[in-house]
């Protein structure tokens, strides 16, 4: 009889020890690790906190359905380019987050900067790895004339809408001009004959071609404010952190997971540039990036400014439908600020662990050399870097990894 109570003692203090251990389980799912400020910082971070889309002033047909619809139209149409086999969707590709997977865009030819995603990309005040041009619209007009991307020109893409989507564009914008008498090829960034014959016409008539270049970057725009980021597992998590709640079911972060996210927020100082909902503060920063050897010196947002404030179809512009005191990021920026010499544009980590390789112009290949490369803060090779070095056990490191896993979709990329 003894034996048998002894038995189930044991028994009974082996369930106790479960029941203990799974409350204690239970507290660490339920993110009772993290401070009052820390939960704070991961709700903020959360796609629950992302405010509702930006007015772009400069673009009256930003919110256009029509115009959205249009737009979509353009972004697949290889016909939108030089030789009509690019379109947007060449690099920006709807099965790979909008974008390529390339260390550098390809379409005509090959860039000199990696392809960025476009997923909430109108949140940003600034496009480009630069921040070369200060709207959307004016982003999508700028591939469209280089010679590496689509390799098109002003006048080409005016008859092209014209003889193929001219009712559709006179829906949204207006009669389109007269184009009887206007080369077929010219433009102010093309060839040396394409520049001749651009220069060859008519002030006036070469402002109508401008306001329909400029209408073609408001449609594209206009379905790329449409482009949203997913929901993850983080932010299952968040959500249930910030209603005070333990995560369920796949929101439930592992022990690996959490301490990537408390380093993220805490000591590798992740998040005072990966902020808010996007995880990105939308600014430019030099991280000693490596100059690949093989490509022009870059300088980044150094230079990136002086081109904003040049380009005809800024906000300041006369293709912008904003009033001067509407453009309030392009009149204020600092033009001489040297922080910004080889300073680039912070991206998104949503989805970043799906799109290697990394930085600017691919050079970081995987997604543990860039924590390698944040650690180290190795010098830049030019200007000031803003990292410090930061010591960092390989557990940690993983385990910053296991954190940026859970800012992806999960669904596998195609080939």
């Amino acid at each position: 009889m003894s034996r048998l109570i002894s038995a189930s003692e044991a028994l009974r203090r082996a369930l106790a020890s479960i029941a203990v251990t799974m409350l204690v389980l239970a507290a660490g799912c339920s993110g009772d690790e993290f401070t009052d400020s820390e939960k704070a910082t991961i709700a903020s971070l959360s796609l629950d906190r992302l405010p509702p889309l930006p007015a772009d002033p400069s673009n009256r047909f930003a919110d256009d359905r029509l115009a959205a619809a249009f737009g979509a139209t353009l972004f697949f149409e290889p016909r939108l380019s030089g030789h009509g086999d690019v379109s947007c969707s060449t690099c920006h590709q709807v099965d790979r987050q909008f974008q390529d997977g390339r260390p550098l865009g390809r379409a005509v030819g090959l860039t000199d900067r990696r392809t960025m995603p476009l997923a909430g990309v109108a949140f940003s005040p600034w496009q480009f790895w630069d921040g070369r041009k200060d709207s959307l619209w004016a982003q999508a007009l700028g591939p469209l004339e280089d010679a590496r991307e689509h390799a098109g020109n002003r006048t080409a893409y005016a008859h092209f809408v014209t003889a193929s989507l001219k009712d559709r564009y006179e829906r949204i914008f207006g009669p389109l001009p007269d184009l009887a008498g206007v080369p077929r090829n010219a433009g102010p960034l093309g060839t040396a004959e394409e520049k001749a014959a651009w220069q060859a016409i008519p002030e006036a008539k070469r402002a109508e071609i401008d306001t329909v270049f400029a209408n073609i970057g408001k449609s594209i725009a206009a379905f790329e404010r449409s482009i949203r980021h997913e929901e993850t597992r983080f932010d299952r998590f968040a959500r249930a952190i910030a209603a005070g709640e333990a995560p369920q079911g796949d929101a439930a972060l592992d022990e690996s997971e959490r301490l990537g996210l408390k380093l993220f927020i805490g000591r590798a100082n992740c998040v005072t540039c990966h902020a808010g909902p996007r995880f990105s503060d939308e600014h430019f920063h030099n991280t000693g990036v490596p100059q690949p050897p093989e490509l022009p010196e870059d300088s980044g947002r150094a230079a990136g400014i002086p081109k904003a404030l040049a380009d005809p179809f800024n906000c300041l512009g006369r293709y912008s439908d904003a009033k001067p005191e509407q453009c309030g990021e392009l009149r204020f920026v600092a033009k001489d600020d040297p922080l910004m010499v080889r300073a680039f544009k912070t991206p998104s980590l949503r989805g970043a662990v799906s799109r290697p390789p990394y930085m600017h112009s691919g050079q970081i290949a995987t997604i543990e050399d860039v924590i390698e490369h944040y650690s180290s803060a190795p010098k830049p090779p030019k200007g000031e870097s803003e990292l410090q070095p930061l010591t960092l056990s390989e557990r940690e490191k993983k385990a910053l990894v296991a954190f940026l896993k859970t800012l992806d979709t999960g669904r596998p990329l195609s080939n």
